[in-house]
């Protein structure tokens, strides 16, 4: 992470430091720019509702700070993080999601993430937490359990390889809790704007790397798994 010193020096003094927003919800982006416009010291470079979009976005406005949502219409909002820091260490990413599960927080921040942030938290967390990215400071929700920002920031892990998820990639753990969560492929593929027979795929991995011989024990494991994590963490 650069130092305040460092960002600061990246920009004329006195100018509005630069925020790409990318969700794939025009009234989110709608609220968030008239929100942050608003700010004598903030402004909306851009929108883009993909990883696609957000890329050219990227590379011709050179943002400050990424909001980001994790679920887009393309792309995986994790995976523009991650490209994100090898490419451009300098801009910090903010997500705000609105998963405030701790698996999704701790996948966020390892990717790369500077700040988490949840939808449902009241608008001026989202001011506070850009200006604490630009700062070079971490900004996580007051949503998060105190055992999983001790966790966090003591380095123990999460759901690693000492967890039977571990070996699950991020879009696949997205649809492995998902299905936890009691939902059938259709609505999964309506939910993360991908087809059928794409989440079909990703349950056939799940199954193989979980060792699960059909659906039904893999729809019982997510349900159980999910419970049990959900349960450590208060």
């Amino acid at each position: 992470m650069m130092k305040p010193e460092e960002r600061e020096g990246m920009r004329p003094a006195g100018t509005r430091a630069q925020v790409l927003l990318v969700d794939d919800h025009p009234i989110v982006c709608q609220g968030l720019a008239a929100l942050i416009d608003a700010q004598p010291d903030l402004l909306v470079c851009g929108q883009a509702a993909d990883e696609p979009g957000a890329w050219e976005q990227i590379r011709t406005r050179r943002p400050d700070v990424v909001v980001v949502d994790l679920s887009l219409k393309k792309g995986s909002g994790i995976d523009l993080i991650k490209r994100l820091r090898a490419e451009y260490p300098q801009i910090a990413a903010l997500v705000l999601s609105m998963h405030d599960e701790s698996y999704y927080v701790e996948r966020a921040l390892r990717a790369g993430a500077w700040g988490y942030l949840t939808k449902g938290e009241a608008s001026d967390k989202v001011l506070i937490a850009i200006r604490a990215l630009l700062e070079g400071k971490v900004y996580l929700s007051d949503r998060l359990s105190p055992t999983l920002l001790k966790k966090l920031l003591s380095g123990e892990p999460g759901d690693g390889a000492d967890s039977p998820v571990g070996c699950l990639s991020d879009r696949e753990l997205e649809v492995f809790l998902l299905i936890g969560a009691g939902l059938g492929a259709q609505e999964i593929a309506a939910k993360l704007h991908l087809s059928i027979k794409t989440i079909e795929t990703y349950q056939a991995h799940i199954k193989g790397k979980l060792n699960l011989r059909d659906t039904r024990k893999l729809v019982q494991f997510a349900i159980r798994w999910a419970l049990a994590h959900d349960a450590a963490q208060k």
